[in-house]
Formats: C-alpha cells, structure tokens, sequence
C-alpha cells in the first residue's frame, strides 16, 4: 500500500470573498452607520416631541414622524453612484459651498480683485510638462517619461493556468519598473460620423448593388446610434520613466498578448490636450508640438 500523501505537499486555494472590506453588521442586518443615523434621528425625534409636544395635536407629529423617520431610512439604507446614500449628500454639500473658479490665480491679482468686489481673474493653468520631444519623450518635473498606448486582453475567459501565466506576466512586468509608472484608463466619446461618411464613400466600389444598399443602410445606422446615444471608447494608456523603461514595459505588454506602443509627438500632445479638455471631440489630425511653428498652405 503507497504511503498516504503528506498534507503540505499538494497547493490548496482559499476563497477570499469579494465584500471582504464591507462594514460588520451590528444589530437587525444594519452597520454602525446605519444604526447611527435611524437611532440618532430617533431619539432626535424624540426630544423635539418632549420639548414642543403639545404645541400641536397628535396626528400632526405621527404624520411629521412617518415622513422623517422616512427619510432617514432611505439615507441609511440608500445607496448613489457606488457610494452610501449620506456619504453621496455630504459630498454634494461640501461640492456645493466649494468655490466654483478652480484654476490658479495670482495672490496679486486676487487682492486687486477682493478690493474691486470683483471675482478673482484666474491665471493661465501651469502643466507640469515643460517639454515634449518628436519622439514621444516628455519632461515631467525634471524626470523623462513615455506614454504607451496600451489595448486590452480578457482574463476571465482563460483558463486557471492562462489566468496563471497573465498574472505571473504583469506581476514581472511591475518588477521591471525602475521609477514611476502610472495607468491610466479613461472613457471618451467616440464620434462616429467619420467611420459612416468613410463606409458612404466606399460603398460605390462595392461589386453588387446589394452590398451598396446594405452599406448605405450600415452608414445610416452609425449616424442614428451617433446622435441618438453616446457612445464611448475607452483609452489606456501607461506613463513610463525613462526610455530604456518603456522599451521594456513595451516588450513585457505584448508577451501578454496586449497591444502596446509608444506614442509619438503628435500623439503625446493630443493625448495631453485630451486630458486637460475631456468633454470637447477629438480634433482631427496630429497636433503640432510644442514650440513648433504652425504653417498654413492655401490651395486657392
């Protein structure tokens, strides 16, 4: 008969819960929290009723009771954006009394403009970029760094030893890191009038008149799905120290199978410009260096 295996020799897994960090229930499923605000505003009811009770009848102050007690419910148990339902109004409040001019202003020109009775006249907004090279390097607070644009791979549809190996991958990649390095994921508006006028102008050379109409119909479809939705793409890209760094952060992204390249330039400065102005579309064509003359040919 073979021995019976020792205990420590096989790998085990444990299950860590996802809700690992929510709040322990106290009493009656509820938090401290929750407990905090329907008790306090219980016994808060309590004492304005001993105090001024008689003052008015009593259907008044259970109907005054149901309402408030009410709302404090629905602000303990409530929930908006991801955040608990007070967290999310005490936000809003501390938002709301928080000045509304935001950008950088001289203490000069804010003392002429306190005397003036005038709002503070904002001054220009210094980016900590200072400069930005052809080839994509830019200086940041004195250190160079280089943008990677960078795609996406999903994990949950691999199996347990391909999660293994992505995992163990990225993690060599963050070892390799000799400064700092950031991710950065952010959600933009994709305009996509460009790709139906592209899809108009190459139905002609289609061979069959039906694939002409169905382009035609393709074409109409994005132009409807562009003005009646908002629909976004999503852009990651990695700020890398030094450029020996992104050569290799480069080289580590696509043994995972990531699309991954350094970013010029021009698209160093639109990447920039896009971060500071979110809202506003993308501007057609490379964006001019900094320090770079802009020159204008006229065909007419």
């Amino acid at each position: 008969m073979s021995p019976k295996p020792d205990a420590t020799d096989g790998s085990y897994r444990a299950r860590v819960p996802a809700n690992v960090e929510e709040p322990d229930r106290i009493a009656f499923g509820l938090t401290f929290r929750q407990l905090g605000i329907i008790g306090g505003v219980g016994l808060a009811g309590m004492g304005v009723h001993r105090a001024v009770g008689h003052l008015l009848p009593p259907i008044v102050w259970v109907v005054a009771g149901i309402v408030v007690f009410a709302a404090a419910v629905v602000v303990a148990l409530g929930r908006r954006d991801g955040l608990p339902l007070d967290v999310w109004l005490r936000h809003g409040f501390a938002l709301s009394r928080s000045p509304r001019t935001l950008a950088p202003g001289t203490a000069r020109a804010s003392a002429v403009a306190v005397v003036a009775g005038a709002p503070p006249v904002p001054a220009p907004l210094r980016s900590p970029v200072t400069a930005v090279s052809p080839t994509g390097v830019l200086t940041c607070e004195g250190a160079s760094r280089v943008l990677i644009a960078c795609g996406t791979t999903n994990i949950h549809l691999r199996t347990g030893s391909e999660q293994g190996a992505l995992l163990d991958g990225f993690g060599r990649f963050l070892n390799s890191l000799a400064g700092p390095a950031q991710i950065v994921v952010a959600a933009q508006r994709h305009d996509l009038s460009a790709h139906a006028q592209a899809i108009v102008d190459h139905a002609p050379r289609l061979p069959h008149p039906a694939l002409q109409a169905a382009a035609d119909d393709h074409a109409e479809f994005l132009l409807t799905l562009d003005s009646e939705r908002d629909p976004l793409r999503r852009q990651v890209l990695a700020v890398i120290t030094g450029e020996q760094g992104a050569d290799t952060a480069v080289r580590a992204l696509s043994g995972l199978g990531v699309e991954a390249a350094a970013l010029d330039g021009p698209a160093v400065a639109s990447a920039l410009a896009t971060a500071v102005d979110p809202f506003s579309p993308p501007v057609p064509g490379p964006r001019a260096l900094p320090g770079t003359p802009i020159t204008l040919r006229s065909t007419t």
